[in-house]
């Protein structure tokens, strides 16, 4: 592209503004006082004259009376008033409520009348007084006038991010004021800024919750990827939401085999159950792949909230599901999910036990150990059964208490079945109760459904941005090798992420400490110096297979030191390739997913636009703060500003003929005053 020719074009713009502005700072000092004949291009800049005449002498100003053409409708009169003119309308309500508010107005009679002149087609001054009744107001409080307040455009945006960013109104108005030189510049009180914001809230819901909730979806749907499906009772209302964006849908391609479920959190407003579909990532931290609101908790709620999910993930089933013990959750995903293993909650469970069955903990210490034995220590079934039955004799449980309930629904939490599928080491909901628990920091109790869902994208964004301090931190720093020549460390160092290495790297330290007795066949028996319990080790140096007991890699994802001792006796120096689970590396994204449509996923639409926007917006703000040091230069930017506005105005509503083809752009600026 040949800008030879912007630079020349732009100096004699810039020199030609800066020429303006000296004149009109000569001219805007002529003009300060009002006066008969006093020439106006239209109502508006009237208003703005006297608005600005009026703080820089202590009062106030009012829109009062106008008349219009009845034959064009054409605004042919005003009358600007002072803000103390006339007196108070009488209340004519019959008993009206309160105390009366203080009384303001004088009746004072300064003001400015400007008519249309129908020849030059501007607004002159017909009438002009100066004189008060009234003491004018010191400088420093001028500011708190009406008229005198406004909210930008850029600061109401800036009110807007900051409230969905969590900022209360009273720390938002502090931080645009200190921004803005001081309250006294800020331009609005904040009392204003609370309006703005409850107006904003108003004109969300304009059409109702349900239809400020569709375009609020609609909005997120620029992003083909987003999905979004709700159900509706015979009323025609809605009561069960799901959505997930693209971001969760892609997460889900590449971590969706293990996932936690969740409804023990609820919205303040409407109290609506709030359901979250929970991850792990390749660096143990928490992921969204989904959440819902739903009406109730009954069976046809949640089946139709997993059918929904499945659909949302391209029909691909979680390995592992794990909730809490809930009936009618079991049911739904026993009917959607069959092949899924559904695994309870552990923390719950001994949640309840301690609400079921407390005297039982008050009566002997020995029910606790014995209890927590048959939830995670025992790995054959046999032994686990033992166990069990001597729990309930020796305790002396009766007959319909909560333990012969729980046990009905043993193979879902007790480690001997538990072992026998992938939960990537999770036995509970922790990760969706951390959710809730981080959710409820942004939440407050009136929050209506749509800032619901902004505050609920914050919250979620919070979780995507530990993940990417993650990645940061695993690029940037090398691992932790604590034997820096083992060729097996080295690999895992390379291939896994820090958090997955450092357990990786406490199994190998551990099969240092191992012993190994060859049963042949490939048989092995592995044993620990502090632990002599024997561990059979299946071994093919030819395949490069391996096999444990434990069912740490079926169940973890990583190998145990029970394993890698056996790797070692077989001569094998690295992990082989099909016991290095791609979730846990760090090339875990590697490969892209496709969405519901089966579209690619496209994570982030407006990716370039931000990259554009944070490199302008401190670049803007320096060069404001720079302009801000003296009138001359403020009056300068100023006429810039309204000058590149046009520009750009122009050129993104594509009024500038696009001549690529001959390899020029032509960039037109207008310096006419």
């Amino acid at each position: 592209m040949n800008t030879s020719s912007i630079p020349d074009c732009v100096d004699k713009w810039v020199n030609h503004i800066h020429e303006q502005s000296m004149e009109q700072s000569q001219e805007s000092i002529d003009k300060i006082e009002p006066h008969l004949g006093m020439e106006f291009l239209s109502e508006a800049e009237a208003y703005e004259f006297y608005n600005k005449y009026s703080k820089g002498f202590g009062f106030g100003i009012r829109r009062e009376y106008s008349n219009k053409s009845r034959i064009d409708g054409v605004l042919t009169s005003r009358r600007f008033t002072c803000f103390k003119e006339g007196a108070r309308v009488i209340d004519k309500r019959r008993n009206p409520t309160g105390e009366p508010r203080a009384e303001t107005r004088t009746g004072c009679l300064a003001r400015m009348v400007i008519s249309l002149d129908r020849k030059i087609e501007k607004y002159k001054v017909v009438d002009f007084v100066a004189q008060h009744n009234h003491p004018l107001l010191p400088q420093e409080y001028v500011h708190m006038i009406r008229s005198h307040r406004h909210i930008s455009e850029a600061q109401a945006s800036q009110i807007i991010l900051g409230e969905e960013s969590g900022l209360r109104p009273k720390d938002l108005h502090e931080y645009i004021s200190k921004q803005s030189g001081g309250i006294e510049t800020v331009g609005f009180t904040r009392q204003d800024l609370k309006n703005l914001l409850k107006t904003k809230r108003k004109q969300s819901l304009k059409y109702g919750e349900v239809g400020a909730l569709m375009r609020y979806f609609k909005q997120e749907s620029e992003n083909p990827s987003f999905f979004y499906d709700f159900q509706m009772d015979v009323e025609e209302q809605i009561t069960n939401i799901f959505w997930a964006d693209a971001q969760m849908i892609n997460d889900y391609g590449y971590f969706g085999d293990i996932v936690t479920f969740d409804t023990t959190y609820k919205t303040n407003k409407d109290c609506r159950p709030l359901g979250v579909f929970v991850g792990l990532n390749n660096h143990r931290q928490t992921i969204i792949f989904g959440a819902a609101l739903l009406y109730d908790e009954t069976i046809p709620s949640f089946q139709w909230l997993f059918e929904t999910f499945l659909k949302a993930m391209t029909q691909r089933k979680p390995k592992t599901i794990l909730t809490d013990q809930d009936a009618a959750m079991a049911k739904a995903i026993s009917l959607v999910m069959p092949e899924t293993f559904h695994g309870l909650c552990t923390w719950h469970i001994r949640q309840n036990a301690l609400r079921h069955v407390n005297h039982l903990y008050q009566k002997s210490s020995k029910f606790g150990l014995d209890f927590e034995a048959c939830i995670d220590l025992h790995e054959e079934e046999g032994d686990f059964l033992n166990a069990w039955d001597s729990l309930l004799v020796e305790h002396n449980v009766l007959e319909g208490s909560w333990l012969h309930t729980i046990f009905q629904s043993k193979e879902k939490w007790a480690w001997t079945y538990v072992r026998k599928t992938f939960t990537a080491g999770m036995r509970s909901t922790q990760l969706s109760e951390s959710f809730n628990a981080d959710l409820k920091n942004h939440l407050k109790s009136d929050l209506n459904l749509v800032q619901f869902f902004t505050h609920f994208k914050r919250a979620v964004n919070g979780k995507r941005n530990n993940e990417s301090e993650a990645e940061y931190e695993s690029i940037h720093k090398l691992p932790k090798l604590k034997m820096k020549k083992a060729r097996m460390l080295i690999q895992a160092g390379s291939v896994y992420t820090p958090r997955i290495f450092e357990e990786f790297q406490e199994e190998y330290e551990e099969y240092q400490d191992t012993c190994v007795k060859d049963l042949k066949g490939g048989l092995f028996v592995v044993t620990n110096y502090d632990n002599t319990k024997e561990r059979i080790v299946m071994g093919d140096p030819m395949e490069q297979k391996v096999s444990c007991a434990c069912r740490k890699f079926e169940t973890h994802g990583i190998l145990c030191s029970h394993a890698l001792k056996v790797l070692d006796v077989m001569n094998i120096k690295l992990i082989p390739e099909q016991y290095i689970l791609k979730r846990w590396t760090r090339g875990a994204r590697l490969g892209s997913n496709q969405d519901w449509d089966g579209r690619h996923v496209e994570l982030d639409m407006k990716a370039h636009f931000m990259k554009r926007y944070n490199e302008l917006c401190p670049r803007m703000i320096k060069l404001t703060n720079r302009a801000s040091e003296s009138h001359e230069t403020y009056t300068f930017l100023s006429k810039v500003y309204e000058e590149s506005s046009k520009i750009i105005d122009d050129m993104l509503a594509k009024e500038y003929v696009d001549e690529k083809s001959s390899g020029m752009v032509h960039v037109s600026i207008s310096t006419s005053s």
